[in-house]
């Protein structure tokens, strides 16, 4: 084995990461949601020309016998950002496979598109589970092994014959660059949603400290307008227009104790939609549901 090949491949899927975690403060959705919708396009784009590179990249492991990591950072990309990252990635690695053509080229297209679909649906069981563990990523390593043997065995005698003296090789890269690594990139993901966490709980909390202390403030006086409205009430003539008023300021008043108990409700931060130029203020009613 080559092995200046395998850390040529390593060095590209390691800068792949780097890129990876970066992709999640570019495309921060609590900064910019709008933005966000990026992140998939930007990362599909990404691993989708790292296959190409490593359709190019071949690793020698014998005389005459070569393999490369193109499934790799298809099923990592699909499995870790989702359908959409994925069909960019595939298509991409489509057209350079159809590029080169060849005999074996529809075959190889077959096997790009059922790993991008074997990586959509150990992401889906991952999503039940509650987060991408070992066992999602090392049965999807299997599950790309056996689909890239398959992609060998249905060209007939020389596709198999061609795949029995590397088979072991495929195994290995593929446990290790998506059984393992797969790993490093979950441990990305949650890193950021722990940081956006406790982000939110920060920001949550320092609403919360704001809103209580204001309602503290305004309640005080609000009991006092509304005890010296009720005080004059009784000394105005019933259904005179100076009751009326009263009665209006009383509403009022009953209006802003509602809204200062919706403060002392607030539970998350829900913004209101923004409007023209205005900056976005706090949804008081579903952040207090």
């Amino acid at each position: 084995m080559d092995y200046h090949h395998v850390v040529e491949a390593a060095g590209a899927v390691a800068l792949a990461l780097v890129f990876y975690s970066y992709t999640w403060r570019w495309f921060d959705a609590a900064e910019s949601p709008r933005r966000a919708r990026w992140r998939p396009v930007v990362n599909g784009v990404a691993f989708g020309l790292l296959a190409v590179f490593l359709m190019m990249s071949r690793i020698q492991v014998g005389e005459g016998h070569w393999v490369d990591a193109r499934t790799v950072p298809l099923a990592l990309i699909t499995l870790m950002e989702g359908t959409p990252a994925g069909a960019i990635a595939g298509g991409i690695a489509v057209a350079r496979r159809l590029y080169l053509g060849g005999g074996g080229a529809w075959a190889g297209v077959i096997a790009i598109v059922a790993v991008v679909a074997a990586a959509t649906a150990v992401r889906a069981w991952a999503r039940r589970d509650g987060g991408v563990g070992f066992r999602h990523s090392l049965a999807l390593a299997l599950a790309v092994f056996v689909i890239t043997w398959g992609s060998f065995v249905i060209l007939g005698r020389r596709g198999a014959a061609t795949f029995a003296p590397v088979w072991v090789h495929v195994l290995v890269l593929n446990l290790v660059g998506i059984g393992l690594v797969a790993r490093v990139f979950a441990d990305v993901v949650a890193g950021r949603a722990a940081e956006a966490a406790r982000r939110d709980a920060a920001q949550l909390r320092a609403v919360t400290l704001l809103a209580h202390a204001a309602a503290h403030e305004i309640n005080n006086p609000l009991t006092a307008v509304l005890g010296g409205l009720g005080l004059v009430a009784r000394r105005l003539t019933p259904n005179s227009e100076e009751a009326k008023w009263v009665d209006r300021a009383r509403e009022g008043g009953e209006r802003i104790r509602d809204i200062v108990a919706r403060m002392n409700r607030i539970t998350q931060v829900e913004e209101a939609p923004q409007i023209g130029a205005l900056p976005p203020i706090l949804d008081l009613k579903k952040s207090s549901e």
